[in-house]
């Protein structure tokens, strides 16, 4: 079984780019159904859910500018579920932080996801962009965001311990690859704004 090495793996490589200074206590003890986590929950768990906290807000933050700026309905749409979908897990993952207690929640809000993510780039990009081109360039932007919230998530499902958070986790995976493939379509059809 590869889970003993990988889980190692991602450990030495999150450490080497300062994400996993500080190991954490298990995570919640809630599901957003009631039902009670696993007591399989590890630091990775913790560190997978602050990384997950971080690239949420940010990818809020490029929807909602998207929202502002974007014509295309289509692509209004589907960033506007994005929009309520990703708050929803945000609210989910700061519920089983905060239930993690207060070391938990430490390391989520210190977490500086900014090495990880070009969102404050394409947040500059979408503001700039004129307004014949905000579309495009709002779903080439959110499309690499999203695709690196696949590849985290795909990253928690081989070093995750928690049955929990490890579905949390296939879920933003199928999820953010199915997005990423709709915005390819999007990109590929001619805007009708």
């Amino acid at each position: 079984m590869r889970r003993p090495f990988t889980a190692v793996l991602v450990a030495l490589l999150l450490s080497a780019t300062g994400c996993a200074r500080h190991p954490e206590p298990p995570v919640p003890q809630q599901t957003p159904a009631g039902a009670v986590a696993d007591a399989s929950t590890s630091p990775i768990d913790v560190l997978f859910l602050a990384m997950m906290v971080a690239h949420t807000e940010q990818t809020l933050q490029i929807v909602r500018l998207g929202l502002d700026r974007a014509s295309d309905p289509e692509t209004r749409t589907l960033i506007a579920a994005i929009e309520v979908t990703e708050a929803d897990e945000l609210s989910t993952m700061r519920g089983w932080l905060r239930d993690a207690g207060p070391s938990a929640m430490a390391a989520a809000a210190r977490h500086d996801h900014s090495g990880h993510s070009d969102a404050a780039a394409a947040l500059a990009r979408l503001r700039v962009a004129p307004a014949g081109e905000v579309d495009r360039v709002l779903l080439d932007a959110l499309s690499a965001h999203q695709r690196a919230a696949a590849d985290l998530a795909r990253a928690q499902l081989d070093a995750g311990t928690s049955a929990t958070v490890r579905e949390l986790a296939r879920r933003i995976e199928q999820s953010r690859t199915a997005e990423v493939a709709l915005m390819a379509k999007l990109a590929a059809a001619p805007f009708r704004s």
